[in-house]
């Protein structure tokens, strides 16, 4: 996957054992293609519904596997709901056995369209559970339940990280979010596609700030039993980012707007940090001119390879 490339990358750099498990229902193995020269890289192909291959002795769990685009999950809904209640029960009993610590990876559509603003980990959402994004927000609502039910009545040292739109290299170019879809629609000369009027907002946060959050989340023991949002404050409107791309890659590419591909499109994101900065001492650090620029560098090299490939 996009950030659990670049999570398995930085706990290589610092000297880490590594062992990640895919088994690429959305995730890219040229995402990974480079680790394998760490020799502390393993990769095991396998689905973490299905009875679990034997594992090494483990010290932490990130528990990322699930679709996390509204393409991926509305294509793969049962899998999605799966992968977030028996995938994650699968993953804590595996944590439990080895006394390892857990993070789980939720996401900020726990929140739905939310009636509160900016969001903070104690509001309880405003979400359908019936809806076209149910078969994700619910599992990652769930998810969160099994995993605060493991660490009450199991003892397992549990964290969960509500993670926020997150975007850098390595994203899918068909990955239908916002970021991917703007760059390769200004890039291929096609006009960018904007779903609804472009004023709802979203609060970008670069990936290597977002994969910082993460391993701070784990590595604070204080962390053990918190929800914690890991995200960048920064919101701007959908038009606003569209523009911004446009000026970045300079194409003269024009905005079209439509009605959103999935319904319950939230209106509003922003996180509320004030957590995060004082448990964790984390907030984001790379600006959004900087995170996109360093975005666009790596579409000039992805958009040429696939050129090449379709050529």
């Amino acid at each position: 996957g996009f950030i659990g490339s670049h999570l398995c990358e930085s706990l290589l750099r610092s000297g880490n054992e590594v062992v990640c498990v895919d088994n690429f229902a959305t995730g890219r193995l040229a995402n990974i293609g480079h680790l394998f020269d760490y020799p502390g890289f393993e990769l095991i192909e396998h689905d973490i519904v299905e009875p679990l291959p034997a594992f090494p002795a483990f010290d932490r769990i990130y528990h990322l596997a699930s679709p996390a685009s509204p393409p991926g999950y509305r294509v793969l809904q049962i899998e999605t709901m799966r992968v977030n209640s028996e995938g994650t029960r699968q993953l804590l009993e595996v944590a439990e056995a080895n006394g390892a610590r857990f993070l789980y990876a939720s996401t900020s559509e726990a929140y739905g369209d939310p009636l509160e603003h900016p969001q903070r980990e104690d509001y309880r959402g405003n979400v359908s559970s019936t809806g076209p994004r149910s078969m994700y927000d619910e599992s990652k609502r769930y998810g969160e339940a099994l995993t605060f039910a493991f660490l009450r009545t199991r003892d397992v040292d549990a964290r969960v990280v509500r993670i926020f739109n997150t975007y850098g290299p390595r994203s899918d170019p068909h990955d239908g979010r916002m970021v991917p879809n703007f760059f390769t629609q200004a890039m291929t000369g096609q006009p960018l596609t904007i779903y609804g009027d472009g004023s709802q907002t979203r609060s970008l946060c670069y990936v290597s700030d977002t994969v910082a959050g993460l391993i701070r989340a784990m590595e604070q023991p204080a962390a053990r039993g918190e929800v914690i949002n890991i995200g960048n404050p920064d919101e701007r409107t959908v038009y606003e980012y569209a523009d911004a791309i446009l000026t970045i890659t300079g194409s003269a590419s024009t905005t079209i707007f439509t009605e959103p591909a999935v319904g319950d499109d939230p209106q509003r994101r922003r996180p509320d940090i004030s957590k995060a900065r004082a448990l964790l001492g984390w907030e984001p650090r790379v600006s959004l001119d900087e995170g996109l620029r360093q975005t666009y560098e790596w579409f000039l090299t992805e958009l040429s390879l696939v050129n090449e490939r379709d050529t």
